[in-house]
């Protein structure tokens, strides 16, 4: 681990208390400053085109330069209690002028004002609107961290339902794919995870479901038959360990194609940090981008 990595994860450490002990709004406030500091590396190479729907609003990412056909459906995390479209526009960013590609985003409901399936439902909206923009489903990647991470897996199972198209594939990061918090690293990691706690995770699925284990919520116990090729990522030391690995399990069981890749000491959604620890993962990304969009 680098010295700027060990001392990131230092001030994660030293904040974790505060944050886990923080109200819905404060938690709120502060992915909104998150997603602009995510912003701010690659602001001179994309632009950006708002669009709004009749309940949430969206956004546009284009970079400057495209060098990649089709789009990203970006789902953020946060819990589904957080996240506004400045937090959504942050990873986006980083996604479009990465690696070239259009990326759409979206600022779905929030719980506990808005509980499941608001979330879901907005993002089968933002699917839609793709669809009918003219991109078809074969150049269409979904992505998303933490809960976005579930819900990109809970789309696909909703379009399964409707009988409609899938996806070219599926970028999870750190998914929160098991509401129930039934993974065993969420006691195994409870100690040397610095941005995480159990209990934190148990309030937030209880703002935003009654029924934890519906499949629509936790796609860890849903028939995933069928499902696009993922890429999985999940940090070494999170709680969440057991979500990401569960999620992969079940695709290889089901006959989906799916890589897992853990990487030691790392903590929730570390690839949105821009640590150097994460420089191969990107990289994997953009592999995978190529190899489902050809």
């Amino acid at each position: 681990m680098t010295f700027m990595t060990k001392l990131l994860r230092l001030q994660l450490e030293l904040t974790k208390p505060f944050v886990a002990g923080c109200s819905i709004e404060t938690t709120r406030k502060g992915q909104e400053r998150l997603g602009e500091l995510m912003a701010i590396a690659h602001r001179q190479d994309v632009y950006y085109v708002s669009r709004e729907f009749d309940l949430f609003v969206g956004e546009w990412v284009l970079p400057k330069e495209q060098k990649r056909q089709g789009v990203i459906l970006y789902l953020h995390g946060g819990g589904y209690i957080g996240g506004d479209l400045e937090y959504a526009k942050g990873y986006a960013t980083i996604l479009a002028a990465e690696h070239h590609i259009k990326t759409f985003c979206i600022a779905y409901r929030l719980a506990p004002e808005f509980p499941f399936p608001a979330a879901l439902e907005d993002a089968l909206s933002a699917y839609q609107y793709l669809l009918k923009a003219g991109y078809p489903a074969q150049e269409i990647v979904l992505a998303g961290e933490s809960a976005g991470g579930g819900l990109i897996f809970c789309l696909c199972l909703k379009l399964k339902e409707l009988g409609l198209p899938l996806p070219a594939g599926l970028i999870a990061i750190s998914p929160w794919g098991d509401l129930t918090q039934s993974g065993r690293s969420y006691e195994s990691n409870a100690e040397v995870d610095p941005t995480m706690t159990k209990e934190r995770l148990d309030y937030y699925s209880e703002c935003y479901t009654s029924d934890p284990a519906n499949p629509l919520a936790s796609p860890v116990f849903a028939d995933l038959t069928g499902l696009p090729p993922s890429i999985v990522f999940v940090g070494g030391d999170e709680v969440m360990l057991d979500d990401a690995a569960a999620l992969h399990r079940r695709l290889l069981e089901a006959g989906c194609e799916s890589e897992l890749t853990v990487t030691p000491e790392m903590w929730h959604a570390y690839i949105l940090y821009g640590v150097k620890e994460a420089e191969q993962d990107t990289k994997k990304i953009g592999q995978f981008l190529t190899e489902v969009l050809s």
